[in-house]
């Protein structure tokens, strides 16, 4: 912020400045010579143009890649929504460089009574955000314009100043519907500034502005005066960032969540997710956004990938190059005989194919479809293994193909527990000891291509399979 004028609440017995010169007046008061900047000239960031599809920058030349700050990937869907990926609500999102700047940045910080904040935020033009302190004190923050960042915000709603919509993920790959599904995602969620020039840095800030330019946070929200004079603050469910201890590559470990404020500040987790009493500042961590960094909305998980994280991860091409490698190992069924393959991704994820393999999920050994087995008195669910006899789910394999999730580009070695989803030994190894936030205050391991909960000892199994007889 590059300065801060403070003035006393306006008292009820003096009458209410026009709306649209309120705050204005205010700074003339505090900085005759510089007065109030204004950023009328900004545009919504929905209104930059989808950025689904990336835009060249200022400098680019026709025929040159757009310049990409990174891109964002919803844990559960494994590549497509399950009614398909549609503008700005889809499982995936790259950022790129915007044809002009949209950022904004702190610049005005005013004391203004409560009841004329409505009043004082009424220039749609101007960004800014609200603390409410009491009934008759609030503190507005103006922001300017700022040339050297792009901004893109992520929520619920499908205004048009948000350019990534995102819904609540259930277990299994759906998505939270109909007028009993209560969301827990805000519609305005989050917000992330990428730095227009190298090495293009992400940082990333809880809530977002609405339609009006503006971010309110209550007079029942957690905020607080920082020791330097400012203000900041958490939102209702809060915004939950999580980097990986090295990377995110082969050797990567999870990190520590930790809960980022409106100012882009980190905190230790608070002792439930809408509880009012912040947690401790971290002064050692930056909300700036890693390669493998997960943000978690209360809702939905998010998975940030760098460009250069992502040509370490497989393509598309080689996920189909592994599944036809599987397919002509002609694996078999040990009992039945018969020869196995995975289906093509085009068919899409419905009924198991004749061909599919599947899986006793407890010890791994890959069979064709059978229904012997059932142990009813252990659930529906349960089967004996014919081969080393023990219990458990037996379910269909498919093949992960959200290539952002992968850490390498490794074979599909390894499936999850109890859905069957399958990848390389190191992906499922990291995602199995990864745990997401859940509900208020649970954190539970989650297959990230479905979003089923894992189960057993280690969450994912080693798969066995048996190669042809000739």
């Amino acid at each position: 912020m590059r300065w801060a004028v403070i003035v006393p609440a306006l008292g009820a017995g003096r009458g209410p400045a026009p709306a649209q010169s309120l705050l204005h007046g205010m700074v003339l008061e505090g900085n005759p010579e510089v007065g109030s900047p204004r950023t009328s000239d900004l545009q919504h960031p929905g209104n930059q143009g989808s950025c689904v599809l990336s835009s060249p920058g200022e400098d680019a030349q026709p025929g040159e890649e757009p310049i990409k700050y990174g891109e964002l990937i919803v844990l559960g869907y494994n590549g497509c929504l399950a009614s398909g990926d549609k503008g700005r609500r889809r499982s995936r999102l790259a950022l790129s460089r915007r044809p002009h700047a949209n950022g904004v940045k702190p610049d005005v910080m005013h004391h203004i009574s409560t009841p004329l904040i409505s009043k004082a935020l009424s220039n749609r033009g101007q960004h800014s955000i609200s603390y409410t302190l009491s009934r008759s004190h609030s503190v507005i923050v103006e922001y300017t314009h700022d040339s050297d960042t792009d901004m893109f915000q992520i929520g619920r709603s499908t205004e048009n100043m948000i350019d990534f919509v995102v819904t609540d993920t259930s277990p299994g790959g759906g998505t939270a519907e109909g007028p009993s599904a209560q969301s827990t995602i805000s519609r305005y969620a989050c917000r992330i500034l990428c730095d227009r020039r190298p090495p293009y840095t992400a940082r990333i800030y809880a809530a977002g502005f609405d339609a009006s330019s503006n971010i309110f946070l209550g007079e029942r929200a957690a905020k607080w005066r920082t020791p330097d004079g400012l203000m900041d603050g958490l939102t209702t469910n809060g915004v939950l960032v999580m980097h990986p201890a090295g990377g995110f590559s082969e050797d990567s470990a999870p990190g520590v969540w930790r809960e980022i404020s409106v100012c882009g500040n980190v905190y230790t987790l608070r002792d439930s997710r809408s509880a009012q009493q912040r947690g401790k500042l971290v002064e050692n961590e930056s909300n700036v956004l890693q390669d493998g960094s997960l943000i978690d909305l209360c809702g939905a998980t998010l998975l940030w990938r760098t460009p250069a994280g992502l040509l370490r991860a497989p393509t598309l091409k080689q996920l189909e190059a592994q599944r036809q490698e599987a397919n002509a190992a002609r694996p078999q069924c040990p009992v039945g005989l018969s020869t196995l393959a995975f289906p093509s991704p085009a068919r899409g994820r419905t009924a198991p194919d004749k061909q599919q393999p599947w899986v006793y999920v407890r010890c791994g050994h890959v069979h064709g479809y059978h229904g012997w087995g059932c142990r009813r008195e252990r659930g529906p669910q349960e089967r004996e293994c014919p081969l080393c006899r023990l219990v458990g789910p037996y379910v269909p394999l498919w093949l992960g193909q959200e290539a952002g999730l992968c850490l390498d580009p490794g074979p599909p070695s390894h499936a999850f527990a109890p859905c069957g989803h399958v990848c390389s030994e190191k992906t499922a190894r990291y995602w199995a000891q990864t745990p997401l936030p859940h509900g208020t205050h649970a954190f539970h391991a989650a297959c990230p291509f479905c979003g089923a909960w894992l189960t057993g000892e280690h969450g994912c199994v080693r798969l066995i399979f048996q190669g042809p007889l000739d």
